[in-house]
């Protein structure tokens, strides 16, 4: 019997199946679906600490599937004893589900959780339908808003890193044998050898890819470094308003909308401080719970702004119940990164922008402004009417004027551009004028100071 075409195995699968091209792993299969979200969740959990909880956790999973074009009919809490290691839920609970599926028609289940390759195929032979978890559903955002062609390039090499582990012949046509190629025959090789063949090569080609794009970045950054201006890197969890607020302090024009996930590429501006200094303000990604770890690799480069940012601006969603829990989030993001933010130590200070300030009834806004009294580096404040983002700035300029120092420095008056450059950079206390040349007495911003020093080198 011959082979039938991809298009016709695809019929094979509930909802679609998966696809080698990279982005087209999910886009374009769920759009417009008919799709229902769950959370899984297990009663009487004796975690300790800063948690969401169940209903939180659901309705964030809602946002993340709104993020995306698809009909969201409704969602559920699942409540479990113990995860089972087949089918992640009980038989009993399987049985709902598959009448719930069969009654409203479904046709994509999104599973707020981690499932393993075994779980999923279980879960979908047992349902009749295609189902995906947390991290699927985050990757098909990712696919969808990158812009850039290194975004891309990252995301597509993390769907394919994941697609890679869900080859767990969840179909029968991954089973089918190929003929060998070439003249020596043999018994050649079944689709899902195949299959992983053609997602290894790709992986190969867009890891060359990237490296040739990661150069070109680096030399863009390795420019700004020879630039005498501090960087200010946005960061904070999704939806928690830096876009906005970026705007806000730049007077660009960022994509800034009330969604999951709206900025992926980082954007850079300069903005004057009001001591007059110039600074390189950074938006970055948004973090979000349980970020899936192959794009913490993927993403790292884009990342690395907040790596080799001068102050860091944690951006946090004031009006958000669980601002507390999206803080330590970002926290433990960062420290994947290597940023502690939560030491002394660290040599980065940063700064918490309380936004979204305006959406806090009374009690809660005098509550946050009791806090800022009290905090040099907690400030209420709103990207949306720019209400207390005069206070940021000067925050930043002041955060950056304490490590301003004095120096005097002969300069030879054969050398121009270092007379220019002070000028220009620094604040004048004294000038004389001697036979070699000019004596400056100024205060300077040790950052931009060592940048200039390491560029004459």
């Amino acid at each position: 019997m011959a082979d039938r075409t991809d298009q016709d195995r695809s019929a094979d699968q509930p909802g679609g199946g998966w696809s080698t091209d990279g982005l087209g792993y999910l886009q374009n299969k769920i759009e417009r679906q008919r799709v229902f979200v769950f959370h899984p969740f297990v009663k009487n959990d004796r975690r300790t600490g800063l948690f969401r909880s169940p209903e939180a956790r659901l309705q964030e999973a809602v946002g993340l599937a709104e993020a995306i074009r698809i009909d969201l009919v409704g969602s559920e809490l699942v409540p479990l004893r113990t995860i089972k290691p087949a089918t992640y839920m009980g038989q009993g609970k399987l049985d709902e589900i598959k009448a719930q599926v069969k009654k409203q028609e479904l046709e994509l289940l999104v599973f707020d959780c981690e499932l393993s390759p075994i779980q999923q195929r279980n879960l979908e032979r047992e349902l009749k339908v295609k189902v995906i978890d947390r991290t699927a559903l985050i990757l098909e955002i990712f696919g969808d808003r990158a812009s850039t062609k290194e975004g891309e390039l990252q995301v597509e090499l993390a769907h394919l890193t994941y697609q890679r582990s869900r080859l767990v012949r969840s179909w029968t046509h991954l089973e089918r044998q190929r003929g060998g190629a070439g003249f020596l025959g043999g018994p050649g090789e079944t689709q899902i050898e195949s299959d992983r063949r053609i997602i290894a090569d790709r992986i190969v080609r867009i890891k060359k890819q990237l490296e040739a794009v990661t150069r070109t970045r680096t030399l863009h950054r390795s420019r700004r470094q020879k630039a005498p201006y501090p960087i200010v890197a946005l960061v904070g969890y999704t939806n928690a308003g830096k876009s906005t607020l970026f705007n806000w302090l730049t007077k660009a024009d960022v994509m800034a909308e009330d969604m999951l996930f709206a900025t992926l590429d980082p954007t850079l501006r300069s903005i004057d401080m009001p001591s007059g200094r110039k600074v390189i303000l950074s938006d970055t990604v948004g973090f979000i719970s349980e970020l899936p770890t192959m794009l913490i690799a993927a993403f790292r480069a884009t990342l690395e702004e907040v790596l080799e940012a001068d102050v860091i601006v944690h951006v946090r969603d004031a009006s958000h119940s669980d601002s507390d829990v999206q803080k330590q989030d970002v926290v433990e993001v960062l420290a994947e990164l290597g940023v502690d933010i939560e030491s002394d130590e660290s040599g980065t200070p940063v700064i918490e922008a309380l936004n979204k300030a305006d959406l806090l009834d009374p009690a809660g806004r005098e509550a946050l402004d009791s806090q800022a009294e009290r905090r040099e580096d907690f400030i209420p404040l709103s990207g949306l009417t720019g209400a207390g983002c005069e206070t940021l700035i000067q925050a930043i300029d002041d955060l950056l004027g304490k490590r301003d120092f004095k120096i005097t420095k002969m300069v030879p008056y054969a050398d121009g551009m270092t007379q220019s450059w002070i000028h220009s950079n620094a604040k004048i206390l004294s000038e004389k004028h001697g036979e070699d040349g000019i004596q400056y007495s100024f205060i300077v911003d040790p950052i931009i100071w060592a940048k200039f020093e390491k560029r004459e080198q």
